[in-house]
């Protein structure tokens, strides 16, 4: 069975960090570009970060550039997403998806239909 298994979520005061991993399991992740995309309350899944497969291009969204860190561990089948100076409006459910490719078209554009494979979202609240 084809998954992603996100974790790292939870409570974090403004300020604070959180480190999300995505781990995937029955197909490895080296071929593939893996974004990150959160979902806040009433508002439609919106695209984070996304990393290619080599060579590495992480791509950003511009309300996280300069606060969230995306690599990944190919050997760990593994992708991660460092998150600092957290903002009460990153409040989301945060998911992985895997592109269908090397690159990170489907989060680029916001083309859904080319993210293949999803997890099952790990919830982040950013509040005092």
């Amino acid at each position: 069975q084809v998954t992603l298994v996100e974790s790292g979520g939870g409570l974090v005061q403004p300020g604070g960090s959180l480190r999300l991993s995505c781990v995937a399991s029955g197909f490895t992740l080296d071929t593939y570009a893996v974004g990150w995309f959160r979902q806040a309350p009433g508002k439609e899944r919106a695209g984070v970060s996304c990393i290619s497969s080599a060579p590495l291009n992480p791509y950003y969204a511009d309300s996280v550039k300069g606060r969230f860190t995306i690599s990944r561990d190919d050997a760990k089948n593994t992708v991660y997403l460092q998150m600092n100076n957290l903002k009460p409006e990153d409040t989301a459910v945060y998911y992985c998806a895997a592109e269908g490719s090397r690159n990170c078209s489907g989060s680029y554009y916001g083309d859904y239909r080319l993210l293949e494979v999803w997890g099952q979202g790990t919830l982040v609240t950013v509040s005092s």
